[in-house]
């Protein structure tokens, strides 16, 4: 599966955006999806996942209550939904996918093996 992330800009503090992650090839809603996102200096960190039918989610205490995942299993696409945006969460932000033998979701980035190229996310006050 081929992975394509969009939607990063620049945006305020307190603001929100919708990134979005447009996968091609086959089997779209047997991968478990994931964003992750690297801010500057820092190491690659988990934000979201999805389940294949977008029934369990998991999300990062940083972004809990804040950030929503969703998928469109029909269109081939999940999107992170990214509200009270703050400068902590300036990073380039990566969707990804499980092999699709689990099923499960995970937090751990070597769970996933398929990356897409990253989008990059500035927060501004």
């Amino acid at each position: 599966v081929q992975l394509q992330a969009s939607g990063g800009g620049l945006v305020q503090a307190g603001g929100s955006l919708r990134l979005s992650c447009a996968a091609s090839g086959r089997g779209f809603s047997n991968y478990v999806m994931g964003w992750f996102r690297q801010a500057p200096g820092k190491e690659r960190e988990f934000v979201a996942a999805t389940s294949v039918r977008g029934v369990s989610t998991s999300y990062s205490d940083s972004v809990k209550g804040r950030f929503s995942i969703s998928r469109d299993n029909a269109l081939n696409t999940v999107s992170l939904q990214m509200n009270s945006l703050k400068l902590e969460d300036t990073a380039v932000y990566y969707c990804a996918a499980r092999d699709s033998r689990y099923s499960s979701t995970s937090s751990s980035l070597t769970a996933y093996a398929y990356w897409g190229q990253g989008t990059l996310v500035t927060v501004s006050s």
